[in-house]
């Protein structure tokens, strides 16, 4: 090579060496020829040869300055400026490419692609700095409009979540500005602040750290909802940061907080004193306990780490029962909400789940045995661990105290007195000893009181030692009437609007109890007035009142679980003298049905998804599930459904079927199949919503879910998967495929005529056919052989599916011939059959072999009888009834006459 003098002889040596793959030798050449080359054109060739292996953008300016009109220098340059992020120099270098030759599609689309990157990254950056930039230049600019400053502070908020935004905040010294918005005291800007804070922490740990807990807490304690609630929801922005909670990537922060376990236990102390502070509003209150119920206890029990919930009882558990022995109605007690006590009922209730042993459980009940000093607190404890509450209760001298103390003269001592009474009776043989004792207490404190707070509670304890029995019409507690009395009394307070919320609540508790009696329940829901009351409650801020009309509700449409009772066993009792349960007369299906539509009439549906939509623990999986069974109810009558849907019940259903207790979710899941499959989905499931519904729907196809279920599940998805490409995929994703293949094998007639039709459906998708083209299996046999079972619907989508399938992939036509012998016969009774859907379905798989590209098989057909059917349809009138059987056949005769199979004919 040392022996070469001419520039272009080392040039055309490097394009073998680069050809061969030999980069440095390539290079080598290059450098060679550009020293002994003196013609410009052929040194801007060599280096941009040498470009495409050296450093682009330090030889591709070398060879633009030799020849500024190479064009592939200065589109390799852009390439390269692009791959490290200078779009507008990279925009620049092809703008010239594009002047150079104007009519290269290459240049010309680069130049469009870069200008809209471009475009959208200037939007990104330049606008949200500006945008920040100028938020804060209102707020501090001292003499600015306050509207405008308000205006700038909610403008913040906004942009805070948005990553770039948050970003441009927290870098251009955001967080004293925001200190500063907290300390006007102004609610509009202390708002705007804290809901700033939390967009920025949202799922960003470097930023969650340097924040002071205290002075949150003290920020939550304020006497206002509003700054209460959005506080939390920066704690709990907060607590999903530390805890990963938010699983969004943040880049390089990530790593910037590696325990984040002190933080945790910080704020953990930080609510924890909020509990039982005098210094802390009812709202304060409520918020700190709703954070300590979702972040305490574990949400998955096979977590072995329960930690926390074992420092909240060691360091909290006294301050929450302090919170329950409160008495409102005494001076000096904290502040509280009417959602307080029962907050903190929920979270005992939670905190004692989430204990693992037996020494756990019993340190708690040690705990709450030396704590409780009231007879209030005893009722917090019995409206969250009963279990608990109900040990204490059974101690000797507690029912007997709580007797005596209804017989006080002081009032207060009354309704504490009455209250505990009422949530101690559950079980049958405590309400037999107030029954028997304190009946006519309540009955004596009911006449004789004027405080009407007094006299509901009495009330209600009445109603519910009346509804001892439960809905078991031979064990009426009281005498004939008596629980009918007690219930328009009830519906008589509901009823008065002048009377506060929280006293109007008992009337309903009392009518939770009653109504498992049947007149009670035909006699509320024939009253109007009443029923529309509840259903307002239902949608008020008093969020207490949540389980007392899903309990009315669930009795009034008997949504509750009921055992059958094999008619066997009921006379082997009656020959035992055992107790036999009675059914009321007005129990009965008929009945029932009557009450429901009265409850759809007068707004039932509304009030349900409102109840749904409520954002609080008092929301309890229990009450999920009570909701979950009462829209099931509802929606039994398929004439009903369109006015569920109508009010938004369909929406509201999908919470439920995605969250709550296990037999929730089912009822809730069956209640949307019910829905979706007479429904049209868009309607129902507006939106985004209906691919929510998919995975509900697919897990009602579990073996262990009953036949009934399974059916309406494989309706729904059925109708679902007609809809487009995007519902199909989700179903498959969601798993369906094996479990509906499953069913396509069950016994049952209906439910393998819906698997059927709905794998109808999903054979569209490329994953289903890959399927059925697999080896080792007899899915498309049974497809086949389903063609000719005696259920036409059956057989009708049998051969639609195996129509669309032979249609998409060829190879199914032959494979068709292959799985059984008797597929001629099996395609002639289908082409023959009266039904013209069938008919239609059967000529269509017949097209699709004779156009399957397989001649002997085309060449088959044609020599087989189906010749002459073909001829006989293709001959026939003009039918309207009949025309897409008629074209198809003629379609298959063209097609075959195409093929050379036959010749033509002439038609009459």
């Amino acid at each position: 090579m040392g022996e070469m003098a001419d520039p272009i002889q080392f040039k055309d040596e490097g394009n073998k060496h680069f050809q061969a793959g030999e980069v440095d030798k390539a290079i080598e050449c290059y450098t060679k020829a550009i020293k002994l080359c003196t013609d410009k054109k052929v040194l801007a060739v060599v280096y941009r040869n040498r470009s495409a292996y050296t450093c682009i953008l330090l030889c591709s300016p070398t060879a633009i300055d030799v020849d500024a009109a190479d064009v592939k220098a200065l589109f390799r340059r852009c390439q390269a400026l692009e791959k490290l992020g200078k779009l507008d120099m990279a925009f620049k270098d092809v703008q010239r490419c594009s002047t150079i030759e104007p009519k290269n599609k290459t240049f010309l689309e680069t130049l469009r692609r870069l200008g809209a990157e471009i475009q959208a990254k200037l939007k990104t950056t330049f606008s949200t700095d500006s945008r920040v930039q100028n938020m804060f230049d209102i707020l501090l600019d001292e003499e600015m409009d306050k509207d405008k400053k308000e205006m700038a502070a909610n403008n913040l908020v906004v942009l805070a979540r948005e990553e770039a935004g948050a970003e441009r905040i927290f870098q251009n010294n955001g967080v004293p500005l925001l200190l500063d918005l907290l300390e006007t005291g102004k609610v509009e800007m202390v708002l705007a602040a804290i809901r700033t804070f939390a967009g920025m922490c949202t799922g960003h740990k470097a930023r969650v750290r340097g924040r002071e807990d205290r002075e949150l807490c003290s920020i939550m304690a304020v006497d206002n909802e509003d700054i209460a609630l959005a506080t939390c929801d920066l704690f709990q922005c907060i607590n999903d940061s530390l805890t990963g909670g938010d699983r969004r990537f943040y880049g390089k922060e990530e790593a910037l907080v590696l325990d984040a376990s002190k933080d945790l236990k910080s704020i953990l102390m930080a609510l924890l004193e909020m509990v039982a502070s005098k210094k802390v509003s009812g709202h304060g209150r409520d918020q700190a306990l709703n954070l300590l119920t979702r972040n305490v206890p574990r949400k998955d029990k096979k977590d072995p780490d329960h930690s926390k919930s074992l420092f909240t009882i060691d360091h909290g558990l006294k301050k929450i029962l302090k919170v329950c022995g409160q008495i409102p109605d005494l001076p000096d007690q904290l502040p509280m909400t009417e959602n307080t006590q029962l907050i903190a009922s929920v979270l005992l209730d939670k905190l004692w789940d989430d204990l693992r042993c037996d020494p756990e459980r019993d340190n708690y009940r040690e705990v709450c045995d030396e704590n409780i000093h009231a007879i209030n607190a005893l009722s917090g404890l019995l409206q969250g661990p009963f279990e608990v509450g109900n040990q204490l209760v059974g101690r000797q001298g507690i029912m007997e105290m709580m007797v005596a103390l209804c017989g006080s003269e002081r009032e207060v001592d009354q309704m504490v007195a009455v209250e505990a009474l009422i949530h101690s009776s559950t079980k049958m043989s405590r309400a037999s000893f107030i029954i028997t004792n304190g009946v006519s207490l309540l009955k004596d404190i009911y006449k004789k009181t004027k405080n009407d707070k007094i006299k509901i509670r009495a009330l209600v304890g009445l109603c519910k030692l009346g509804s001892a029995g439960g809905d078991d019409y031979s064990m009426r507690q009281f005498a004939e009437g008596s629980t009918e009395k007690l219930a328009k009394q009830c519906r008589k307070w509901l009823c008065n609007s002048a009377m506060d919320t929280r006293t109007r609540k008992w009337a309903i508790e009392g009518l939770a109890y009653l109504t498992q009696d049947a007149d009670v329940k035909d006699d509320f829901v024939e009253d109007d007035p009443a029923m529309k009351a509840m259903f307002d409650l239902a949608k008020s801020k008093d969020k207490t009142i949540l389980y007392a009309v899903a309990c009315t509700l669930v009795n009034c449409t008997n949504s509750y679980e009921k055992k059958d009772i094999m008619p066997e066993l009921v006379q082997l009792a009656k020959f035992s003298k055992q107790h036999v349960p009675e059914q009321h007369p007005k129990d009965k299906k008929d009945f029932i049905q009557k009450r429901v539509k009265r409850m759809l009439k007068g707004g039932v549906i509304s009030a349900l998804t409102v109840m749904v939509k409520a954002d609080n623990v008092l929301l309890t999986d229990q009450t999920k599930e009570m909701l979950a069974r009462v829209f099931l109810a509802l929606a039994d009558d398929p004439k009903d459904r369109g006015t569920i849907c109508a009010h938004g019940g369909g929406k509201a259903l999908i919470p439920l079927a995605l969250e709550g207790s296990a037999i929730g979710k089912v009822r809730a899941a069956h209640a949307l199949a019910k829905i979706a499959a007479v429904s049209n989905p868009e309607i129902a499931f507006p939106g985004e919503r209906i691919y929510e519904v998919v995975r509900p729907l697919v897990s009602l196809l579990h073996p262990e879910r009953d036949g009934v279920q399974n059916y309406e599940a494989l309706l729904s998805l059925t109708n679902l998967a007609g809809l487009n490409d995007k519902l199909r995929v989700k179903i498959l994703k969601e798993k369906a495929l094996p479990e509906i293949e499953q069913y396509m094998f069950e016994d049952h007639d209906h439910i393998r005529q819906a698997a059927t039709e709905c794998m109808c459906n999903l054979v569209t998708c490329k994953e289903v056919q890959d399927r059925y083209l697999e080896d080792g299996n007899d899915r498309l046999k049974l497809l086949v052989l389903m063609c000719v079972e005696d259920n036409e619907k059956l057989q009708r989508a049998a051969a639609g599916g195996l129509a669309m399938l032979t249609a998409a992939q060829k190879k199914l036509c032959t494979k068709m011939t292959l799985v059984t012998l008797q597929w001629m016969e099996i395609l002639q009774r289908l082409i023959l059959h009266d039904q013209p859907q069938i008919q239609h379905r059967g000529l269509v798989i017949v097209y699709n072999m004779l156009n399957s590209d397989d001649n002997e098989l085309a060449k088959k057909l044609m020599e087989s009888e189906i010749l002459e059917i073909l001829t006989v349809i293709g001959k026939a009138m003009d039918n309207p009834k009949r025309q897409i059987v008629i074209d198809v056949a003629r379609t298959c005769l063209v097609k075959a006459m195409d093929l050379g199979l036959i010749k033509p004919f002439t038609t009459p």
